[in-house]
């Protein structure tokens, strides 16, 4: 067994939400056995209750790491977000207390596109309504307002992995292709790129969104854009709810200028299965609502599964931090033979010169040094040759003042 500063089987896992069973296989590979896998969220105060016995937390949407919970997790050396985005996690706090959080960003393109593809077929077609009338006993048999996709336009909205991915698939099925990316892209196939979101929302037959949350995406599309939209197309979110302005968009739809929509993500969404969904979009027969189901495949999320889960091991076993949303990014060679320290800490002058004292104090010889900052943080790597008094040494190291974590471990070959 790879002899760690905490040996493996005493490392506490703790796994939310149903992750998907490659990760349990991932972590037992990699030889942590003291894993503990709930099929739903923990709210703060049950956070608060199990976190301060946790090493490794994994989790999916719905359980959110504040502020509070950081402050409590004493133990804590990593979080993995088994998703795409990090919203739920407060990436400052995890900052403040050196633990790097790691994610799968490109796992569930596919997925995602997929669904994008089918709902722009479902929606020029106006199937989610004729379905819901021929389950009440109805039956409307007539062409109107239904379309073909080949030939009319798709505007994406943020031209990333997922929506260069929706631009392939869409252009296979003759679509024409628009998109607007607030970041030069090159575009693929015979997508255009638009020199506006106003320009992209008054060509477009459909316009599907793929953005981050950010303050600048945040109601990127509200009463104004929606307006701008051509009378009788139709939108898309897949992306995060606080892009779309919710009620302006069932005001646009109740009135007729929007069409259809098809809405994966909402500003505000229930905490579990029971909670009752609530927006101003339920009722209206054109819009497609989907429980934030995007990349909720059985393929991505095996995929993801298996991402974050060697993220967490790499960080956990030999300190890379390559793939972490908060942390500087740092990719380490293995050194035969040596004892390895990492040090997390405020990035304020002389912090690594009085890390280097500890060692040199104590007559060891640095056989490899790995230091990366950003503004506030510094992550310094530090191999030793010989015999080491590893905790005498790590307590030294936490002694210094700005420091917000210290472990060693030795290479997974020993």
């Amino acid at each position: 067994m790879t002899k760690l500063s905490l040996s493996k089987d005493k490392i506490n896992i703790l796994l939310l939400e149903g992750v998907h069973d490659n990760a349990i296989d991932e972590l037992a590979r990699g030889g942590y056995a003291s894993v503990e896998r709930l099929p739903r969220a923990l709210d703060e105060d049950e956070l608060l209750e199990r976190i301060g016995s946790v090493h490794i937390l994994g989790i999916r949407s719905r359980t959110h790491l504040t502020a509070k919970v950081f402050e409590e997790a004493a133990k804590l050396i990593t979080v993995g977000c088994f998703c795409i985005g990090t919203n739920q996690v407060d990436l400052k706090a995890a900052r403040r207390t050196g633990v790097p959080v790691f994610n799968a960003p490109y796992s569930n393109t596919r997925s995602v596109a997929e669904l994008v593809i089918g709902e722009i077929i479902m929606l020029m077609r106006g199937i989610f309504e004729k379905s819901q009338l021929v389950h009440g006993g109805g039956w409307m048999k007539s062409a109107k307002d239904s379309y073909e996709i080949r030939g009319k336009t798709l505007g994406i909205v943020g031209y990333g992995h997922i929506g260069t991915q929706v631009s392939i698939l869409a252009e296979a099925m003759g679509m024409q292709v628009r998109f607007y990316d607030v970041v030069r892209k090159l575009a693929l196939g015979n997508a255009r790129a638009c020199d506006s979101l106003e320009e992209l929302l008054s060509v477009s037959d459909v316009v599907t969104l793929h953005v981050p949350d950010t303050p600048q995406t945040r109601n990127m599309i509200g009463e104004r854009e929606l307006a701008a939209m051509k009378k009788g197309s139709h939108l898309i979110n897949a992306a995060r709810g606080q892009v779309v302005d919710i009620e302006a968009l069932a005001a646009a739809m109740n009135s007729g200028h929007v069409l259809g929509a098809a809405i994966d993500v909402f500003p505000v969404e229930p905490g579990s299965d029971k909670e009752e969904f609530q927006s101003a979009l339920r009722g209206i027969k054109t819009a497609i609502l989907t429980p934030h189901i995007g990349g909720s495949t059985m393929e991505a999320q095996a995929n993801i599964g298996t991402e974050v889960a060697q993220k967490l091991l790499e960080y956990s076993d030999n300190g890379s931090t390559v793939g972490a949303v908060n942390f500087p990014q740092v990719a380490l060679p293995v050194q035969a033979g040596c004892t390895r320290f990492l040090h997390v800490h405020e990035n304020r002058p002389g912090i690594l010169r009085k890390v280097n004292e500890v060692f040199s104090g104590r007559d060891l010889n640095i056989a490899a040094q790995y230091l990366q900052t950003d503004p506030e943080l510094g992550y310094v790597v530090v191999d030793v040759n010989g015999d080491v008094e590893e905790l005498e040494v790590v307590n030294d190291l936490r002694a210094i003042e700005g420091t917000l974590k210290a472990r060693f471990l030795f290479p997974a070959h020993q």
